[in-house]
């Protein structure tokens, strides 16, 4: 597959089960993170928030997956064990329901993340004043 232009290109390169299940990813992350850009990075979807990444999204023949996943956060350590993936990817098997609530749940907790990175500087600036 060539380097897509785009989150259209590129979800439209799957077959139409598999482009279903990624367009359910985009719009869960575009409902948590409306504020939030799309763009194509490493060859694969990511959605860019405050001058970083927020979270990518991925299709595979037998699995989606996201990245990164908190998988060291005490949070999600239980939910996350029961998925294959490295330590910083989460992969959801294709022949099971996709779970959109954890999608949820995890990019929630990478926005707050992101924000929080976003908010530290001008924390260090107020003890000056």
């Amino acid at each position: 597959m060539k380097k897509p232009k785009n989150t259209d290109e590129y979800i439209s390169s799957f077959p139409p089960a598999t482009q279903k299940i990624l367009q359910q990813i985009r719009t869960t992350l575009k409902k948590v993170a409306p504020k939030a850009e799309e763009a194509i990075s490493y060859g694969i979807p990511v959605f860019n928030l405050n001058g970083t990444y927020l979270l990518y999204f991925a299709g595979f023949k037998n699995h989606v997956s996201i990245y990164p996943a908190p998988r060291g956060n005490d949070e999600f350590k239980e939910t996350l064990s029961a998925y294959r993936g490295g330590k910083g990817t989460v992969q959801f098997p294709l022949d099971k329901p996709i779970p959109f609530n954890l999608i949820t749940k995890i990019a929630k907790f990478r926005l707050k993340e992101n924000l929080s990175k976003m908010a530290a500087p001008y924390k260090k600036l107020e003890r000056h004043f």
